[in-house]
């Protein structure tokens, strides 16, 4: 029986960050993974000489993953190439009511052109942009600590410095609710909340904190790594393993081995390891469900599962065409007309909208590396209901897929259908059952008030012995930027419990800090 220092159960970006730490930190490190390569959710489709992500495709905010890096000897921008985008997206408004045309937004990271470009929605509001960067840098400066920390209990949540900051946060207000102080057209204040999308949550809903990302994106920067996000997960998987990771791919875990309360191994179809010390980097509920017995999860029992709220879901259309979008943005986002109608679909409802907001990546126009001479691919997202009984994807599959090429034309491409040369095709059914996700929902635990900090559930598993968990669905969240620090997070608490730490960064190799240094690294396309 082969012993390690920690095993850790999926190759997703959490797990891949946690695998670099703890092997920088000198443990004997083993790492999983079900499937046949690296990433999780962040890996590709590769086919007839296309490359896709196969599900985040923003690189947002490179701080906590430049400093991962550095932690390892690496430098971020240097080891993976990325270009930074501008215009960051295409915004399209859909027609609000009969008659009325369509408006579009190019969001640009540069000040005075957004100004420019907001005063033609609204010429007050476009003054306020500056306040809302200024108010959001604030923010952010003062909660990234919290966000940075572990959560073990209420008593942590209840601490002065987390109580001093409500003021700031608002937490009784929405985002869209929070940017009613900056916006008062309702298409701008969308224009800075479709964010809240990244958690998989209304904007009505989601908690007004989340105004950082959309600040985030003007601040820092939205990226396209050369190859998509899901080169990011290979790179990492490859630094781990020159770290000494032990990487195995088709291996899943098929149980958990306890004594008692305490993990002492897992069993995979090729044998038993030993460990004391177990990092699950999967869907957290699925993972439950499938691995921990009722009995040794009291808080978090499959019914208690079952009544959590949870992100919506999406349904996702991979097209390779024949040639290119030159006319489309990187990033384009088409907000249906009737988008509060939209979103209650998806979070109360339960049911497919006839106007749907759509997401489309048009990455060839930026990274040619992703499809063959003269061919392109196309991303296409649209958000919709969790896994419910309402939707019945065996028959909504071909018919969706039509309202979703309708709303395609609406972006400019009203000529596709005669161009697709592959088709890939992914519903909510599909990510629940061939991506072991639960319900589908894609983004996890919603981030409500009562699923977020000490509530969510912990880095540290407080039910057994010798678990962590990392990835979307424990603290601090779901999104690339927040996964990557609850590795780093829940990295340190098992280094702490074996009274090991992590090497410090060196002076010499700085990691990329708030004042855009990281910038002169970006490579371009070519």
């Amino acid at each position: 029986m082969q012993k390690y220092d920690v095993v850790i159960a999926g190759a997703g970006p959490g797990g891949l960050a946690s695998a670099m730490l703890l092997a920088r930190a000198g443990l004997k490190v083993k790492l999983l993974e079900r499937k046949s390569q690296p990433g999780g959710r962040t890996s590709s489709i590769e086919a007839n000489g296309f490359r896709f992500d196969l599900g985040p495709t923003f690189f947002l905010y490179p701080r906590v993953l430049g400093e991962i890096f550095e932690t390892c000897g690496r430098h971020l921008m240097e080891d993976i190439p990325m270009v930074r985008l501008d215009p960051q997206y295409r915004l399209i408004f859909g027609s609000r009511k009969s008659g009325e045309p369509q408006q579009e937004l190019n969001c640009t990271p540069n000040v005075e052109q957004m100004e420019t470009a907001l005063a033609k929605f609204c010429p007050a509001d476009a003054a306020n942009f500056q306040r809302f960067l200024s108010e959001n840098r604030h923010k952010l400066a003062e909660f990234r600590p919290i966000l940075e920390s572990p959560f073990n209990n209420l008593k942590d949540t209840l601490s002065l410095p987390l109580l001093k900051l409500l003021p700031l946060v608002r937490p009784w207000a929405s985002v869209d609710g929070d940017l009613k102080r900056y916006f008062s057209d309702e298409r701008l204040r969308l224009a800075f909340s479709f964010q809240s999308k990244y958690l998989g949550m209304s904007p009505f809903r989601c908690p007004s904190l989340f105004t950082i990302l959309s600040f985030l994106e003007y601040e820092y920067g939205v990226f396209h790594p050369i190859g998509g996000c899901s080169a990011v997960s290979e790179k990492m998987a490859e630094i781990a393993q020159e770290l000494s990771v032990s990487i195995s791919y088709d291996e899943p875990i098929e149980e958990i081995l306890f004594e008692g309360k305490q993990v002492v191994g897992v069993r995979t179809p090729t044998g038993t390891l030993q460990t004391k010390r177990l990092v699950i980097n999967a869907d957290f509920a699925a993972a439950m469900e499938k691995l921990v017995p009722n009995r040794l999860r009291p808080r978090w029992t499959s019914q208690k599962l079952a009544k959590k709220r949870y992100s919506c879901s999406t349904y996702m259309l991979y097209l390779g065409i024949d040639g290119r979008y030159d006319h489309l943005a990187h990033h384009n986002i088409y907000i249906s007309g009737k988008y509060s109608e939209n979103l209650a679909d998806i979070e109360t409802r339960h049911r497919l909208s006839a106007d749907p907001s759509v997401y489309v990546q048009n990455a060839s126009i930026t990274d040619p590396t992703l499809a063959p001479a003269g061919q392109s691919t196309l991303y296409v997202l649209a958000p919709v209901t969790h896994q419910h009984a309402n939707v019945n994807w065996d028959v909504e599959k071909s018919r969706f897929r039509g309202v979703v090429m309708q709303q395609l034309a609406k972006l400019g491409m009203g000529d596709l259908e005669g161009r697709i040369r592959y088709e890939k095709v992914v519903t909510p059914a599909d990510w629940q059952h061939e991506h072991a996700i639960y319900r589908g929902a894609t983004f996890n635990l919603a981030h409500n008030l009562l699923q977020m900090l000490h509530l969510r559930p912990r880095n540290r598993f407080a039910e057994i012995g010798g678990m962590y968990l990392v990835g979307g669905g424990t603290h601090p969240g779901s999104g690339l930027p927040v996964i990557y620090e609850s590795a780093r997070i829940t990295s340190k608490l098992l280094l702490e419990d074996m009274g090991a730490t992590l090497p410090t960064i060196s002076p010499r190799n700085a990691p990329l800090h708030d004042d855009h240094s990281h910038d002169r690294h970006l490579v371009a396309a070519t």
